[in-house]
């Protein structure tokens, strides 16, 4: 009698242990990787000195060390003069401290601003991919309802395949025209008296 055949426990064996990605995926994956970073990369080399220097120190002023070490400036300040005081040597700053609170005041204005360039670099990177996005939405898009169109023509011609009209699938077909989607989103920007929204409203 001969042993029982082990070819249905193949199946198992093969989704228990999945085949890794062809070459071709890995060389895919591989240029997106690249086309990303070399992106990232371009928008470094773009900026100038001021920019690097401004975001070296919004950097650093984000950290909680910097925090801290205000703290440690500020109450070392107020000691050194007060005991510079109570012994009758020379204070450099008077109580209330101006000289302390107008160097507390331009540090303040000096980190806004730092923090402020950073984000607009941010907002516009962001803005970029925003528009990737989009860009890469509208192109699946279009190859969905070129899928679907395909699947719709092999439907009908398989002789097995009972032909019946779907409009669901009909609809889908009609791929989305970037001009009809600009209209729609200025249409939904644009109040029924002909104002810009406030919430797009430029500055």
């Amino acid at each position: 009698m001969n042993p029982p055949s082990n070819s249905p426990a193949q199946p198992q064996n093969a989704a228990q242990h999945p085949q890794p990605p062809s070459e071709s995926a890995n060389v895919q994956i591989d240029q997106n990787i690249t086309a990303v970073h070399d992106f990232y990369t371009r928008e470094v080399h773009k900026l100038g000195a001021a920019q690097r220097w401004a975001e070296r120190l919004g950097d650093f002023v984000g950290r909680p060390f910097f925090l801290v070490l205000i703290f440690w400036v500020v109450l070392v300040w107020m000691a050194a003069n007060l005991v510079l005081g109570s012994l009758n040597r020379t204070v450099l700053d008077h109580p209330p401290f101006h000289w302390l609170q107008g160097a507390l005041a331009l540090a303040a204005l000096v980190v806004a601003t730092v923090v402020l360039i950073k984000q607009n670099r941010v907002a516009r990177l962001s803005e970029q991919r925003d528009h990737l996005d989009l860009k890469l939405t509208m192109l699946i898009e279009q190859k969905t309802a070129k899928l679907i169109d395909l699947m719709e023509e092999l439907r009908r011609d398989l002789p097995s395949v009972k032909n019946r009209h779907d409009a669901g699938a009909t609809e889908m077909q009609q791929a989305m025209s970037p001009a009809s989607v600009i209209a729609a989103l200025d249409e939904e920007l644009i109040s029924p008296d002909g104002s810009t929204s406030p919430s797009t409203a430029p500055v």
